[in-house]
């Protein structure tokens, strides 16, 4: 019994209202034969979130919880969501939202212990027209039911899944922490001497805005083009050129820190936007002017990469602004989240359709991208010519791969690449969707970065994180962004001109020792050039010890 106790402890009740704000009207019940119901009042909550009170009905979990964790659960019951009810009702009723919806019905029941699909549905409409913001309470306070039943055993199963994953996630950090401390070790390099690379280059730039059309696909691509100007240089040579991808509801401005540092250093820039994910797009489907972006776009998104490559090369022989200034043969890739997914298909990774179908039918999974990948599912299974031989090297941060690739497609992948993970984030987790596939990488000339701390909008330049677009709650930003665009800067230098220019005097950067002499707390930088699969196996059946 003290076992089960424990069980049903804090921990249960944080992460369930922790992975979605609407758990129960009146009581939550918890049914856990057969040891019989146990209950706990919304007013108890409420009361806690207000006035930090710990009621006699709470007390009962107080107890088992630490004071971490009981502040943890306040800030969740007191975080505002500004979202709208259209906004709630355009993602509940779109494709992805309803399958996210129903596997949370599965743990949050009504009361007749039926699925909540319906129930949390129109729960979460009808909160997000409050005033203050869409909360928790106010959630539980418009579930349509007496009570709710929690799916005890089932959600105990989740807990103890998500509770294994958080263990073996920050063990394998800690490994990856610990092996490139000891590399960085034995280097015997003084970077004080060395060029600072985060620091800008010596060129100068000009931004070309394009309106590009897909006439065949009726797509219209914003594109704005960086074009350095060599410092004193009477015959200018043609400049290696780098494209960038976004991820879902951003856009072009997105990476502008980069594209700028690049640009200082030699590089032209190509930062485009994907018309059927980005800012714009849901922005309108939020206001119920557009659909929800579709499976197509999985697609769409590597065509628009190479539509973008192909109009440049066409201008680039007629537009005396870029004329003689771009160099086809060395063209480099860069994606960010739903980009991350982009480049890896140009640089060879095919849907892989055989394991969509093995993890999506049906999906049971933790990690929130799998639920985007799934999306493969509504495709027809084709070999789709998405690989782009043009590009030369892929530098990637916060991709999405584990379960529309997978191992096999991965390995296809031969060309440089770099993979940047943050350790906080919890769109595209940092184990199933880079650290594990990095080790799949087929090729000899691999780099794993992984950010301490860091989560998905990390990386993102400060103009877009409160774009409007997302409701996304200050505290999932993480920490400020500075050090880890300081990081993104030097390492995508020294990659590309490493890779893309041939200059091994670059090589020296792409190291542990480098990443530890520019890593700054709390976003400490971790840095690895070789992991194998091997390496993680002690942590598939436990903690490495």
């Amino acid at each position: 019994m003290k076992k089960f106790l424990k069980y049903l402890s804090f921990a249960f009740i944080s992460t369930v209202l922790t992975a979605t704000p609407s758990i129960a009207a009146d009581q939550i019940a918890f049914y856990y034969p057969p040891f019989g119901e146990f209950t706990l009042s919304t007013d108890s909550l409420e009361t806690f979130a207000k006035e930090g009170k710990i009621t006699k009905d709470f007390a009962f979990y107080a107890e088992r919880a630490t004071p971490q964790q009981l502040a943890q659960l306040r800030e969740l019951l007191q975080q505002k969501f500004k979202v709208t009810p259209t906004l709630v009702s355009q993602f509940s009723y779109s494709p992805l939202g309803e399958k996210v919806v129903q596997r949370l019905g599965e743990l949050i029941q009504t009361d007749k212990q039926q699925n909540g699909f319906y129930a949390i549905r129109g729960a979460l409409i009808l909160a997000a027209t409050d005033p203050e913001g869409l909360s928790v309470v106010n959630v539980l306070r418009r579930f349509p039911s007496n009570s709710v039943r929690i799916n005890f055993t089932e959600g105990l199963q989740v807990v103890s899944n998500l509770t294994d994953l958080l263990k073996r996630r920050d063990a394998i950090v800690a490994f990856i922490q610990k092996e490139a401390n000891a590399e960085a070790e034995t280097a015997k390099i003084d970077f004080s001497k060395q060029p600072d690379l985060r620091s800008p280059g010596n060129f100068r730039f000009s931004k070309i805005t394009l309106q590009l059309k897909d006439q065949t696909r009726d797509r219209r691509l914003p594109v704005d083009l960086y074009l350095p100007t060599p410092p004193l240089s009477p015959s200018p040579t043609p400049s290696p050129l780098i494209v960038i991808s976004h991820g879902v509801a951003s856009d072009r401005f997105a990476f502008v820190y980069l594209a700028q540092h690049l640009a200082s250093y030699g590089f032209a820039v190509a930062a485009l936007e994907h018309p059927g994910s980005n800012a714009q797009r849901f922005q309108q489907y939020f206001a119920g002017l557009a659909g929800p972006p579709e499976p197509t776009e999985l697609i769409n998104r590597p065509l628009d990469v190479k539509f973008v490559l192909n109009e440049l090369q066409r201008l680039e022989k007629s537009d005396p602004r870029m004329q003689g200034k771009l160099n086809f043969q060395q063209v480099g890739a860069f994606g960010h989240s739903y980009g991350g997914y982009t480049v890896f298909t140009l640089a060879g990774a095919k849907i892989n359709f055989g394991q969509i179908r093995q993890d999506c039918n049906p999906n049971k999974s933790l990690n929130l991208s799998v639920f985007l990948q799934c999306r493969a599912n509504e495709l027809t299974s084709a070999n789709y010519p998405l690989k782009d031989d043009r590009i030369k090297a892929v530098f990637t941060v916060n991709p999405f791969v584990s379960s529309i690739f997978g191992e096999s497609e991965v390995r296809q992948i031969k060309l440089p690449f770099m993979v940047v993970s943050g350790t906080q984030d919890i769109v595209t987790p940092t184990v199933p969707e880079q650290i594990r596939p990095f080790t799949w990488l087929g090729s000899k000339n691999k780099y794993l970065a992984v950010i301490e701390n860091a989560t998905h909008f990390t990386a993102l330049a400060e103009s877009t994180e409160d774009n409007g677009v997302l409701p996304i709650p200050p505290a999932f930003l993480g920490p400020p962004s500075k050090d880890a665009h300081s990081y993104l800067n030097a390492l995508s230098v020294a990659f590309f001109e490493t890779y893309l220019l041939n200059r091994p005097e670059y090589q020296v950067y792409l190291q542990p020792a480098y990443a530890k002499y520019i890593s700054k707390a709390p976003l400490n930088l971790s840095f690895l050039q070789s992991l194998t699969p091997e390496q993680l196996t002690p942590f598939v059946n436990g903690v490495r010890k």
